[in-house]
């Protein structure tokens, strides 16, 4: 019974997560709080009903407040926003310290691509019927930033199933 409603929490949580905190930064610049907190709460919930041992639980504790405190060092330096902090700090909970260098390595590669590609189209002029939506204004604007989130949520999605939690509910 815990197997057949396990299985699609793990397999849609997290994933349905992140694809609202990209999409959230892609029309909106901001990433909600709730969500960065339903999935600190839900690797949890999730990684306590899967099985994962108590110990691996805290280790990924102290990769994702590590990686809080670097974010948001960050944040304060005016480097990224803090939506994408704490986004970071959440998914690197999910990830662990094994996972860390290949999510910032790929975070790194997707954001800048992106960033190239929304540059390169702020270059343009945005077609009146695209103006219209405030979004693809704000995205098209010059002085606007870029929305790292989708990134973030991008190199966490490519990863996930690689984490204990996913194993874990592959065992069940």
């Amino acid at each position: 019974m815990a197997a057949t409603i396990l299985t699609p929490a793990i397999i849609v949580f997290f994933p349905a997560a992140m694809a609202l905190a990209a999409s959230m930064d892609l029309v909106t610049m901001t990433i909600p709080n709730r969500v960065c907190a339903a999935l600190a709460i839900g690797y949890f919930v999730l990684a306590v009903a899967v099985g994962v041992p108590f110990d691996v639980i805290l280790i990924h504790l102290s990769c994702g407040a590590a990686v809080l405190v670097a974010m948001f060092t960050m944040f304060a330096l005016g480097w990224i926003g803090g939506g994408d902090a704490k986004l970071a700090a959440a998914t690197a909970l999910w990830l662990g310290w094994g996972m860390l260098l290949e999510y910032g390595a790929s975070a790194a590669l997707y954001g800048g691509a992106m960033t190239v590609v929304i540059l390169l189209g702020r270059r343009f002029v945005l077609p009146t019927w695209l103006s219209r939506h405030e979004w693809i204004a704000r995205l098209h604007d010059r002085k606007s930033g870029v929305p790292y989130g989708i990134a973030l949520a991008a190199a966490g999605l490519m990863l996930y199933p690689h984490t204990q939690i996913w194993q874990a509910a592959a065992s069940l």
